[in-house]
């Protein structure tokens, strides 16, 4: 059911007089901003106010959500900004508002705390604390009496059964290190393919054969799973897997889920047949989805699959992207009805009459494309557009040709584009995060080698250089965060990772050197400021940085895979282009540190398991050397080729040892290399790809 309320629509103040200010007025955070004028005396996370709690002993009450989360706005309607429940929290707590996505290292924190204590999570996360940050209670969405009610009773045991409290919160701050420790493993070797297949055997009694996903509601898109089942059922010749992966690429982009008049996927369905998403739409999601799809299309040359990926491009281009050239965070899930109420979902549902008396004649086909029935309906006369078949059977019902339907639909979407633009738009998070513009710079570089289309890289391009003009440190480190015009928080782990292995995608998109050099220099970065000597892996935060009450090891995937998983890819990479350092030994220690952990739950670790397939196949260096390298360079990296790096340029050069010594004149020739060892170069395409098939 929809939810609507009023709510102030703009990201930081109205011009109209504010009976309320508090402390989140001084922040950039459009998430913070909307708390700004909230009765509630808000602060966001800083030294200075958690110091204060100390001094004071006051227990802290944290709030975590982020700008485009519906459950967030009703829970600040119904309780934050309510004179009574302000009263409540003013008198008692320090209250402190932090913005998940500008501090996902606090939030890892207190969100598996959460788990700890009730098996689930989700935002907003309200987090009850010692003053000295060490949590012991928590939950999700709280309505307005249950709140005032479960904060008295919470604040009046700490004023007189304090030992209770404290003895709590010292037990929850035991788990929270436990939950995150890494167990030592004895065992030398690698996980093996035999492992893998079992595993992804086991896996597969969850698998959604019909619809996709898991047999289960609400849907996740999980692009790290199905990227990894995508390399997987392709190496592994496994028609199950793959039947599966086409299954889940082709029902999500049919479904509601993806925006089929405006491009792009929203943050997950709330239904089994992925029709009815939580209407944010998030610049992550659609990152990891233009990359998994474009691979995808390489592999099957499906053109839904090439569809999604323009379209999706499309948004992040349109509505995501800064004029200098960074792209913001989410649209929001809530937008503005005709009658001026907040409902999630109001700027992208159809009523039926809207669209016969938009689309006219062409209505009795677009009906049946999009289900304009009971299998598209969603509740108040509102639809969301779903397809349940292919083209051809509708062309068929309609006596026309597939290629006269889809003129129809291209024309009907237009139309219904051109009206939408008349709505009020859902709010915009502004913010700029360098982790997710790594993950956009890798979805545009794999667009583009795969679709071919030179804007792809451009716009690759100009968001790469807008990091490294923007986000840089002085001491060669890269900041999280960027809004109008200043950079602020820090760099975490995932900023790191997901920029290195987008500008390792650019390398190969250009082969311009800069890129491969700037990620071994921001390797070197994160080897001398992350690294956990114990197990060999990386910190979320860096260890120079502010101390919490965790030192968070991020490993488990999810919708985006783990910060030290990017990073295990990226020194696997780096190991093969620079084989004389220190890379693959680093690699080597955080997969023997993680066997039992990526074995115990593999569903978890899908990034994991892919590294895993890579490192037990053949791997190979392709380096072509010579004037004509371009053109060969492009023939080939169509092919989905997930085991192969390629470094080329028109001649030699000692800064990649690939390319050192390879040149021979008048000819562009093409070295196919498996750790280090050469086959007779070839100045023809298809030898070099016989040479990798054939497994010399």
């Amino acid at each position: 059911m929809a939810l609507f309320f009023v709510l102030n629509l703009t990201n930081t103040s109205t011009s109209m007089p504010q009976k309320y200010t508090n402390n989140l007025i001084h922040e950039r955070s459009p998430y913070l901003l909307q708390h700004a004028h909230n009765p509630v005396h808000w602060e966001g996370w800083n030294q200075a106010v958690l110091q204060r709690a100390k001094t004071e002993q006051k227990l802290i009450l944290i709030s975590i959500g982020y700008a485009a989360c519906h459950w967030c706005h009703v829970m600040e309607h119904e309780c934050f900004e309510d004179v009574e429940v302000a009263e409540t929290m003013n008198t008692h707590f320090v209250n402190i508002k932090v913005d998940r996505e500008e501090r996902p290292d606090i939030d890892h924190i207190y969100m598996d705390a959460l788990q700890i204590m009730t098996g689930s999570g989700g935002w907003p996360l309200n987090i009850l604390a010692l003053p000295d940050g060490r949590p012991f209670w928590g939950a999700t969405f709280v309505k307005k009496q249950e709140w005032i009610q479960v904060l008295n009773q919470l604040q009046d045991l700490y004023e007189k059964n304090p030992e209770k409290v404290i003895g709590y919160a010292e037990n929850m701050a035991h788990g929270l290190k436990e939950i995150n420790a890494i167990a030592t493993n004895n065992n030398t070797d690698f996980i093996t393919t035999s492992e893998i297949r079992e595993m992804v055997s086991n896996w597969s009694n969850y698998f959604d054969t019909f619809l996709g996903g898991y047999k289960r509601a609400p849907k996740f898109m999980m692009p790290v799973n199905l990227n990894f089942l995508l390399h997987y059922s392709h190496s592994q010749e496994d028609t199950t897997s793959d039947e599966y992966v086409e299954t889940t690429l082709t029902r999500m982009a049919w479904g509601g889920i993806f925006d089929h008049v405006g491009g792009g996927f929203s943050r997950y369905a709330v239904d089994t047949k992925w029709h009815v998403p939580h209407f944010e739409k998030m610049l992550y999601d659609n990152g990891l989805l233009i990359s998994l799809y474009a691979k995808a299309y390489a592999v099957t040359k499906n053109e839904l699959y090439k569809n999604v990926v323009q379209g999706s491009i499309s948004f992040i281009k349109e509505e995501l992207l800064d004029k200098n050239n960074g792209f913001y965070s989410s649209l929001d899930a809530d937008s503005l009805t005709t009658t001026g109420k907040l409902e999630e979902g109001a700027f992208y549902v159809w009523e039926k009459k809207q669209l016969q008396n938009i689309l006219q004649e062409d209505y009795t086909v677009f009906c049946d494309y999009f289900n304009i029935n009971s299998y598209g309906y969603w509740e108040d006369k509102n639809y969301v557009l779903i397809r349940d078949g292919e083209a051809s059977e509708i062309a068929e019902k309609h006596s026309i040709t597939e290629n006269e339907l889809l003129k129809i639909i291209s024309a009907c979407l237009t139309l219904l584009k051109d009206e939408r633009e008349t709505r009020d738009k859902p709010r915009l998070d502004d913010k700029i995060l360098t982790s997710w513009n790594g993950l956009a710079i890798k979805g545009l570089t794999d667009a583009y080698r795969y679709l071919g289309n030179e804007e792809y890289l451009e716009l690759a391009l100009n968001n790469a250089n807008f990091i490294l003009t923007n986000l840089l440190t002085q001491n060669g480190g890269l900041f999280h965060n960027h809004k109008d015009g200043k950079s602020s928080i820090p760099a975490f782990l995932e900023d790191y990772a997901a920029i290195i292995d987008g500008f390792l995608g650019l390398y190969e998109a250009t082969f311009d050197e800069k890129w491969l050099t700037k990620s071994v220099q921001f390797t070197n970065h994160v080897i001398d400021n992350f690294t956990d000597t114990s197990t060999g892996l990386f910190f979320f935060t860096s260890n120079n940085g502010e101390v919490l009450i965790r030192k968070t090891l991020e490993v488990a995937d999810n919708v985006i895979p783990s910060s030290n998983s990017i990073m295990a890819h990226n020194l696997l990479k780096l190991s093969k282009y620079y084989p004389e350092e220190n890379f693959g030994i680093r690699l080597n220690q955080i997969m023997k540190t993680m066997r039992k952990t990526i074995t115990e739950n593999p569903q978890n670790h899908a990034n994991w398991l892919h590294l895993s397939l890579l490192m037990n196949q053949d791997f190979y260096e392709v380096a072509i050397v010579g004037k004509n390298y371009h053109s060969l360079c492009e023939t080939l990296m169509k092919n989905y080729l997930p085991n192969v790096i390629f470094a080329a340029s028109k001649s030699d050069t000692k800064d990649v040892p690939l390319l050192a010594n390879r040149q021979v004149k008048n000819k562009t020739l093409v070295y196919v290399c498996k750790q280090g060892t050469c086959q007779l170069p070839v100045e023809e395409t298809n030898q070099a790809l016989d040479f990798i098939k054939t497994k010399f």
